[in-house]
């Protein structure tokens, strides 16, 4: 190993030192603020939009998720692409899932009326839930196929969007995984499209079953929205489903291929 090398390899171990020093601080800071804000935001809030409690979570929600991703800056430098055209309202966002820390990501969309659809354990997040439930995330364990269709169906009237993780579970090793059916089998009984992003980079940050985190480049990619129309017959479902899984596939090599020669994700 040259002195060179040595010196890179350890400055590279500083920065990740450093990045654990500040990353979980910060996230305990901004969250204990958040929380300690909430009683005086949220009557405000609610009194100048006239929205319902629910909306008007989710916003606080997305709010705290975009703070957070400039607090962590320049540890974490997480990139939007634009949206392929118009933003189409209501939707049925699917996103591959590789780390704990994606739902935070998902502060970098440009709206915030997004209702997560997730397994019953992150409702058990004590210091999670009360809001989680005030902002009507759907645990789909809970509710079962027909509790979460008349649930969708309701929300995709006030317009808002719901998001699932169709793998169900984080990938261990950074690949799409078999996708679940449920969200397909929503848009095709709502007519709702599909809109397939796809994220780079947090498994880098923090994967599964690791405590300590890495800084990295993260990069989220919106795809153009896949509708229900385009697909008939008693497994229209499996059709789309099969048809996102494999356009998301494409251009999350795509994406890390960008990452690997440029630093940036293709477009």
């Amino acid at each position: 190993m040259t002195a060179l090398t040595a010196a890179r390899r350890m400055l590279h171990l500083g920065w990740v030192a450093l990045t654990n020093c500040v990353f979980y601080p910060v996230m305990l800071l901004w969250t204990i603020c958040g929380a300690a804000l909430f009683p005086i935001g949220f009557p405000l809030w609610k009194g100048v939009t006239r929205w319902d409690s629910a909306r008007i979570m989710r916003q606080f929600i997305w709010i705290y998720g975009r703070v957070w991703i400039l607090l962590t800056f320049p540890f974490l430098r997480i990139r939007l692409a634009r949206f392929p055209g118009p933003v189409t309202k209501p939707g049925i966002l699917v996103v591959n899932h590789l780390s704990f820390l994606d739902t935070y990501v998902m502060g970098a969309l440009p709206f915030s009326d997004v209702v997560f659809a997730v397994r019953a354990w992150p409702f058990k997040m004590f210091w999670y839930a009360p809001f989680m439930r005030l902002a009507e995330y759907m645990n789909v364990e809970e509710l079962g196929w027909e509790g979460c269709l008349s649930t969708c169906k309701r929300l995709f009237g006030s317009g808002a969007y719901v998001l699932f993780f169709p793998e169900g579970h984080r990938s261990k090793d950074g690949k799409i995984q078999r996708f679940h059916s449920g969200p397909f089998k929503i848009a095709v009984e709502t007519g709702v499209p599909v809109i397939p992003l796809c994220i780079t980079g947090t498994d880098t940050v923090l994967p599964p079953f690791r405590r300590f985190v890495r800084p990295a480049k993260v990069c989220l990619h919106v795809l153009p929205p896949v509708y229900p129309s385009a697909y008939s017959g008693p497994d229209a479902h499996l059709k789309m489903s099969k048809d996102v899984k494999q356009q998301m596939v494409d251009h999350l090599s795509l994406m890390k291929e960008g990452l690997h020669r440029t630093g940036k994700a293709a477009l």
